[in-house]
This record gives C-alpha cells, sequence and structure tokens, in this order.
C-alpha cells in the first residue's frame, strides 16, 4: 500500500471534503485490511485527529473505487477495537479516546497532539451566578432557529438593521413596558451580543477621551473596562448594604466640575453582592443625575430572578431614556452561549449605537434574534422564565441549608440572604480570599478571591454561583469547600 496524496481540509464540522487514499490491487492483502492499517495510520498521524468525521460509506467506497461493503466490513471492525465510533443519524467518526495497544498489525504511536494537562474545564466554578443551559429550552430554541433560517433565506435582502432585528425590537419594547413598568417604543430598543456588547457599543458611541464615569466597588470589572477602552476615566463609588453610597457619589460629581458623564449601576441585585439599592437612594440617584447632568447607565443583568416579595422596578420606568440607559442580558435567562442583550435609550442615542456598530460588525445575528423573537411571541421564553425561577430559588434554599448545617462553613462565612440573583456574597471571618482559592482549586474548585471586584487590593469575600448547579452538585461543592476554609 502506498502512502495518501493529499491533506484533508475539513469543514466547519470537521468533515474531510476529501478522502484520498490508493489501495493496491495485487491481491496479496485484502482491501478491507489495507483499508483498516490506512485509517489507523491516518489517525496516528494526525490526519484525522478525534472527532473526525469520515465521509459516508458510499462516499468512500466510490472514492477509492471498492466495493461497498469492504468499506463497511473496515468501519466495524474499527469500532470494535475502538478507532471509531458511530453517532446515530449522523455518521461515523474518531473515538475522542484511542486504543492504547497495537491494533491492525500497526503499533500504537502517540498522536501529535500536546498532552492533557488538568486546566479549567476540569475544575467546577462557583465564580459567577450563570445560569444553568441544561434547563433552557434549546430544542425549541434550535426549531425556531432553523425556521428563522429558512424564512431568512427566502426573504432576505442585503444587511438587516444595525439595531437589531424589528420582530425582536418590537417584542422586547412590549415586554419591558408589561413586565418592567418601562414607557417604550421600538425605536427605543437596540439588540446587542449579550450585556457586554451592549456596555462596549455605548462606551464607544457615546463616551469620549477625557470623560469621567462613575461605578460601584466592588464591582463589574468588564464594564470599567469597557468605558476605559473608549478612553474615559472609572472612579469607583462604594457600595453597601444599601447599594451604590450616593452621598459620597453626590461628592464626587462636584468635585469633577461637570466631567461626571454617567454612573454605572447595579441596583436591583448589585454585582457581586446581590444587594438591592434602597429605595431613597434610587430617588437620590436620579436627583443627582438631573442636578449634574450625567447618564444613568443601569444593568439589569437578572431582573428575572428575584425570590421575595416584588421586584424593584427599573430606574429607567421612574426616569424615562433621556437620563437612564438600561441594559438587559437574554444569555442569562437562556445560556451564556447564547450572546444577546439589549438596549433601552433614547433614540439619539440608539441611532449613534446604530453608527458605531456599522463601522465594528454592521449588524447583529438576525438569524438568532428572529428565533428569539417567536419564543417570545408563542410563550416559550416566558414559560422557561417562570420555570427556571422556581428551580433557581430550590437551589438557593438548598444551598443557605448546606452552609447552615455544615460547621466549618458557617464558622468560615456570614452573608446576608438577597431577594433575589443567582449568588450569593459570602464574607471570610479570618483569613483571605486568595488563600481561600488556592485551596480551593487542589479541591477541583475554581472561586474568585476578592480583589476580582476590586481596581486595587484585597477582599475577603468570595461569590457564589449556585444556580448552574443541582441540589446534588451543590452539596459535593460545599463538602469541598469545607475542607478549604481556615480551621
Amino acid at each position: 500500500m502506498r502512502g495518501s496524496r493529499t491533506e484533508i481540509p475539513r469543514g466547519p464540522v470537521r468533515r474531510p471534503w476529501r478522502f484520498d487514499l490508493v489501495l493496491e490491487r495485487d491481491g496479496k492483502v485484502s482491501q478491507q485490511t489495507q483499508l483498516v492499517r490506512a485509517l489507523v495510520q491516518e489517525i496516528q498521524r494526525g490526519r484525522l485527529p478525534p472527532g473526525s468525521m469520515l465521509p459516508g460509506s458510499r462516499t468512500l467506497a466510490a472514492q477509492l473505487a471498492v466495493n461497498r461493503k469492504v468499506v463497511v466490513a473496515a468501519v466495524e471492525e474499527l469500532v470494535a477495537q475502538g478507532w471509531l465510533e458511530t453517532l446515530p443519524a449522523s455518521g461515523t467518526r474518531v473515538a475522542a479516546l484511542l486504543p492504547s495497544l497495537a491494533v491492525a498489525d500497526t503499533e500504537v504511536r502517540p498522536p501529535r497532539t500536546a498532552s492533557p494537562v488538568r486546566g479549567e474545564a476540569s475544575l467546577v466554578s462557583i465564580t459567577d451566578g450563570l445560569p444553568d443551559s441544561r434547563l433552557a429550552p434549546l430544542e425549541e430554541l434550535a426549531r425556531a432557529y432553523r425556521r428563522a433560517l429558512r424564512a431568512f433565506s427566502r426573504t432576505a435582502s442585503g444587511y438587516s438593521d444595525a439595531a437589531g432585528a424589528p420582530e425582536l425590537r418590537e417584542v422586547l419594547s412590549g415586554f419591558v413596558n408589561q413586565a418592567r413598568g418601562l414607557s417604550t417604543t421600538r425605536a427605543e430598543v437596540f439588540v446587542t451580543r449579550g450585556s457586554q456588547g451592549a456596555l462596549g457599543l455605548y462606551a464607544l458611541s457615546m463616551l469620549t477621551r477625557g470623560d469621567v464615569v462613575a461605578a460601584e466597588v466592588p464591582g463589574y470589572a468588564p464594564a470599567w473596562r469597557a468605558f476605559e477602552f473608549a478612553g474615559a476615566e472609572v472612579v469607583h463609588i462604594p457600595v453597601d448594604t444599601g447599594g451604590l453610597k450616593t452621598d459620597l457619589l453626590e461628592e464626587k460629581a462636584r468635585a469633577l466640575g461637570g466631567r461626571l458623564k454617567a454612573v454605572y449601576v447595579t441596583p436591583h441585585h448589585q454585582y457581586p453582592t446581590a444587594v438591592a439599592m434602597a429605595p431613597e437612594r434610587r430617588m437620590h440617584l436620579l436627583h443627582l443625575a438631573e442636578r449634574f447632568d450625567f447618564t444613568v447607565i443601569e444593568d439589569d443583568y437578572d431582573y428575572e430572578y428575584h425570590f421575595e416579595g416584588n421586584p424593584l422596578l427599573p430606574l429607567q420606568a421612574t426616569a424615562g431614556s433621556r437620563r437612564v440607559v438600561y441594559i438587559a442580558s437574554l444569555s442569562k435567562l437562556l445560556a451564556p452561549a447564547i450572546r444577546l442583550g439589549y438596549l433601552v435609550a433614547s433614540p439619539g442615542c440608539i441611532r449613534k449605537l446604530g453608527e458605531t456598530r456599522a463601522v465594528l460588525e454592521r449588524q447583529g445575528d438576525p438569524v438568532l434574534e428572529r428565533a428569539i423573537a417567536e419564543l417570545f411571541e408563542d410563550g416559550t421564553l416566558q414559560q422557561h422564565a417562570r420555570r427556571a425561577r422556581r428551580v433557581y430559588k430550590e437551589r438557593r434554599d438548598h444551598l443557605l441549608e448546606q452552609l447552615s448545617r455544615s460547621p466549618a462553613l458557617r464558622a468560615a462565612f456570614t452573608y446576608s440572604v438577597p431577594t433575589g440573583g443567582l449568588a450569593l456574597w459570602l464574607r471570610l471571618r479570618q483569613g483571605s480570599s486568595e488563600s481561600l482559592a488556592a485551596r480551593a482549586r487542589d479541591a477541583r474548585l475554581l472561586i474568585a478571591s476578592g480583589s476580582t471586584y476590586l481596581p486595587k487590593g484585597r477582599l475577603a469575600a468570595i461569590r457564589f454561583g449556585f444556580a448552574a448547579h443541582d441540589t446534588n452538585e451543590l452539596s459535593w461543592i460545599c463538602d469541598a469547600l469545607s475542607h478549604c476554609v481556615p480551621p
């Protein structure tokens, strides 16, 4: 048998476009054995890495000019040996875990890939309040996406609106008006790639070098980076159990003498502490916005997940889009990988955001946006939100029970129970969060030290995101964490 003639270019699903192998015709070795050996050799030398899809048996038989039975028999043999695996309704691919013994008359050599190392993927993360993707209506989304894609292919001409699919903007306008007390129209809604995309677009569109943005501390560092990327200076205002300390904000605004252009807040479930901004501070903040002529950037990233009492209405429900830019995320409702958020602002701001996006990426994801609009219209997302809220409350309560039942955790942390959100803010009674994070990593837990939420310095606290883990997983996490805390 002779070697292959060409390298195999691969498409998005790692299926080879062609499969050039040459089999001998002299009859000394059967074609089935030749094909088995050839495939093993191509897997060993990295031409067919783990996960690569093979052509269908008919296609491969035609390319190799052999009977299809030869291909089927060779593939079945390699599946039995562990080199290949079959996927229902999908085809055959190279197995993720390859045999370690010599098989098919060919001595096994390690594939040309890096040795596996223990990395972030092997750790159980509790660093943030992420939703559980296992609960998301992904099958419904997939079907809606296919329908949107077919419709788009029949009707679309050119690029879509930079502000987002009109269908989704219309749906979101009605949604925030009914569910969150806003009073807005489609012209005031801009669809983005997650809340971080909204922050970045706003910063690049509305801020200039020398502007000042005030932000909560501890707080959401990626927002600070977005403002700084646009050339703005970020000043930090402390947070306590009542949220942003607006008396200190007033002092800072007065000292800046008109340079303060925006204040970034997470008033519903403050990030990372999950406290709600007190009503009197909310009103004081809006009063300061009028007095010092700045914009309030309200990041309402997990409004759906409020467990006790009535959720506070957004600041924009009181002040309107002239003073408040409202940002929310659909990623928290569905899954982090589904990068969709939205921004509600004045038409003038929306127009500037569109001009910026036209330069950066021209448009968002119109097919996904249309699919999400369909799921809003048929009630799928509303039903999912109700179910997820119930499940996440059960998980929060289970976590609270585990914290109270464990003597080690009870002695290690103090905390308040927030009325909502997908994480708890645990303050260490002694020791540093950096040391705790290092010990937790050895126990296969990934946590972020309190310094993650500060511009500088250290903070003896951690944010425990519970929503992405079921009750059994939370029990295991708490047991592991109890062996990491200071004695």
